[in-house]
């Protein structure tokens, strides 16, 4: 029962601070796809930067055995078909699965609507699951289940890569971000 509490609070606060940053206003996730709004792109690679230095620090202190984790094998050939449908997805209603529930309990009436065809999908993916159950496992990448592995480099190696890209996405999504919102010229002939 515990664990079900736990969840619940959990998702109840993961959702307070998604609104908060306003990723329950379709507007604003769709920025990113007009590459107009770049704060879904810097929250994201500042989680998984933050998750992956914190790993590397939790196993360096002797907290964590990152050998004792499960790390799901890699369908890189599902994964891009997967990708592509919510994407196509998340481009269209303006909303991901978590975000819509965030929508929804906001009041928003299109977050409800993209709910309900959400679940329509899920039960229509059930539905077909047997028939195309070849697919979820297209594409196995079985060189290394984690970067390092595949890379053969250290994970400090990865880290360092991934604090620089994420660099990079905030100095790139700030600049898009001011030309975007810069004025444009009406050039009149």
């Amino acid at each position: 029962m515990g664990e079900i509490f736990s969840g619940l609070i959990l998702g109840i606060g993961f959702g307070f601070v998604l609104e908060r940053a306003g990723f329950g206003n379709p507007n604003k996730l769709t920025g990113q796809f007009r590459l107009t709004d770049w704060s879904v792109f810097k929250v994201m690679f500042t989680a998984i930067v933050f998750a992956s230095v914190g790993l590397l620090a939790l196993e360096k202190f002797g907290l964590v055995d990152a050998g004792n984790l499960f790390v799901p094998p890699a369908f890189l050939g599902a994964a891009a078909i997967g990708g592509a449908l919510v994407g196509a997805g998340f481009a269209i209603g303006g909303y991901c699965p978590g975000t819509s529930v965030v929508g929804f309990m906001s009041g928003r009436i299109d977050a409800a609507i993209f709910l309900i065809g959400l679940l329509l999908g899920t039960v229509l993916f059930a539905g077909i699951y047997p028939a195309i159950e070849s697919l979820t496992t297209l594409g196995e990448f079985s060189k290394g289940d984690s970067l390092p592995e595949a890379f053969n480099i250290s994970a400090l190696s990865i880290d360092v890569v991934m604090v620089f890209a994420t660099i990079g996405v905030f100095i790139l999504g700030s600049w898009m971000e001011k030309k975007c919102k810069s004025p444009v010229r009406n050039s009149s002939v």
